[in-house]
């Protein structure tokens, strides 16, 4: 089992980056394989979003210091999440169980969602990430839930070519 710095789920968001936003927080960088890439304007930083045919979103980035990932899912469904609040969280993606906390957040999209996010700096996280179809979340007092990855590789390969341009 392989440790990370800060994990944190829900089931996910309805609203895009650009529909959830201010306009001029976030530009629209490109669309690849089904996910939507962002650039983040005040923090210099690109990140790949996708919602899934039951409105959850799913988004992946780098930390303004781009030092560490994180990977956030929202959603606008009753949760107990409490802003702030960490709880233990295990993350399975392909062959690899990833255990740590999660950080809650409520309405950081717009009012009535909530969800969380993900920290790491494990390598393996991101490849995994890449290389599979799916990955299973479970949250310490929600039900486990499964998040379709297709496609992530090549997002995530935009991503780089969208920050190295900022």
């Amino acid at each position: 089992m392989i440790s990370l710095k800060n994990l944190a789920m829900a089931a996910a968001v309805t609203l895009t980056a650009t529909q959830a936003y201010a306009a001029d927080e976030f530009a629209f960088y490109e669309t690849v394989e089904g996910w939507n890439i962002f650039e983040d304007i005040e923090k210099l930083s690109c990140f790949i979003e996708k919602a899934d045919s039951d409105g959850n979103v799913v988004q992946m980035g780098l930390t303004e210091d781009r030092a560490v990932g994180y990977l956030g899912v929202f959603t606008t469904q009753e949760t107990h999440i409490v802003a702030g609040e960490t709880s233990e969280i295990g993350i399975l993606i392909g062959d690899n169980i990833y255990l740590g906390e999660s950080t809650g957040m409520r309405g950081n999209i717009t009012d009535g969602y909530s969800g969380g996010y993900i920290l790491s700096d494990d390598p393996q996280f991101v490849t995994d990430l890449m290389q599979q179809y799916e990955m299973t979340v479970f949250p310490e007092s929600e039900f486990a839930f499964t998040i379709n990855l297709d496609g992530t590789l090549k997002a995530i390969e935009a991503a780089k070519t969208c920050n190295a341009s900022l």
